[in-house]
């Protein structure tokens, strides 16, 4: 009997010491391998940091995710980049660039058995999927804030180019102001840029000395912009992504947050699973998509409750952006009365709403 106990011990000593060899020797194989292709810095407080914390929330929520990621790269890297990923095992790509759509459309139809995921664009494939959030709609509740707060009555919006879905965002942010405040000008200027940070500051600037007060933005990064409001003792509105509220000590409002977490954990294992369909996708504030971002210390208790009251009328769908009549800055009805702009109608802008002083092109 004893002899027996003895060789079974042995056997089982022998398989745990090979198990363990086998852990140590042998490497897991990933549970899914993302690839995620910016055109800016991950960590830009902006919109390609949006997608990166994104993919670091999915590897806390799924085990075993392992994640690629590639800065700054220009149109004409990005399919060679994604083909190396795809070497490198990626099965989920992000091409988080508006300029990535039709290169990653080609890679995607060479590799049919990878997941694509872009933001912003209108093409779909079995394995090709867009996504973004409603922006437009939601802008409206920082305009609230910034109604609310402006002392002068004028408040000031940097955008980079002169696209549809930019014209929305500044539209529905002004009609936000307005709905609290009918005093209130847009003051809106353009650097024909995404990511000059020269003509960004020189904008923002440029809005202080036309009296705006209070100043957002659609920029790749709202630094520039964020760091000249504060100097100047303004108040800021942050965008995409809501650790801008580090640069904003003082003059912090709040902010409109692009929340990709939860939506890039469920795709992921998703793939995952073997589960994953294809669709164009546009949420906003009710679905997670868009997120309220903290308030600074700078705003009264009044403007918080009223701000968050605005925003879960619009999660009750009770608020609507653009419910006409609404008028250009011609004064020619847009949208008429008891018609409703939706998502679908959001890259249509080429105008702009009467009250706002600039030019839509």
């Amino acid at each position: 009997m004893r002899l027996r106990n003895t060789v079974l011990l042995g056997v089982a000593v022998a398989l745990g010491v090979a198990t363990l060899i086998g852990a140590v020797g042998v490497a897991q194989e990933p549970s899914l391998t993302i690839g995620l292709l910016l055109p800016g810095a991950k960590n830009d407080a902006g919109y390609n940091q949006t997608f990166y914390d994104a993919v670091l929330e999915v590897q806390e929520n799924i085990p075993g995710v392992e994640v690629i990621v590639a800065e700054y790269i220009s149109d004409a890297e990005a399919v060679s980049t994604m083909e190396t990923m795809i070497q490198q095992g990626a099965k989920m790509i992000l091409p988080c660039a508006f300029a990535f759509q039709y290169p990653a459309l080609e890679v995607a139809e060479r590799h049919p058995d990878v997941v694509f995921m872009h933001p912003g664009g209108w093409e779909v494939r079995d394995n090709f999927s867009t996504f973004y959030a409603t922006t437009q709609l939601d802008f409206f509740i920082m305009g609230v804030a910034a109604g609310m707060m402006t002392k002068t009555d004028k408040i000031g919006f940097v955008a980079g180019m002169p696209l549809g879905f930019m014209l929305g965002n500044c539209n529905g942010f002004h009609l936000g102001a307005r709905a609290v405040n009918p005093n209130v000008e847009t003051h809106l200027l353009f650097t024909f840029s995404w990511g000059d940070t020269t003509k960004e500051a020189a904008a923002a600037q440029a809005l202080l000395d036309q009296g705006c007060d209070v100043i957002t933005m659609h920029l790749d990064s709202p630094v520039a912009v964020i760091q000249t409001v504060e100097a100047a003792g303004a108040y800021t509105i942050g965008f995409m992504s809501l650790a801008a509220q580090k640069y904003a000590p003082n003059g912090w409002i709040t902010g409109l947050g692009l929340n990709w977490g939860p939506y890039f954990t469920e795709s992921a294992q998703a793939v995952i699973d073997g589960t994953w369909q294809t669709g164009f996708i546009r949420k906003g504030l009710a679905d997670g998509f868009n997120v309220i971002g903290p308030f600074g210390d700078v705003v009264p208790d009044r403007v918080r409750e009223f701000v968050l009251a605005v925003a879960e009328g619009y999660k009750a769908g009770l608020i609507h952006t653009f419910m006409g009549p609404i008028e250009d800055q011609d004064g020619v009805v847009r949208i008429p009365e008891g018609e409703f702009w939706g998502n679908e109608k959001m890259g249509d802008f080429d105008w702009l709403v009467e009250g706002i002083v600039g030019e839509p092109q």
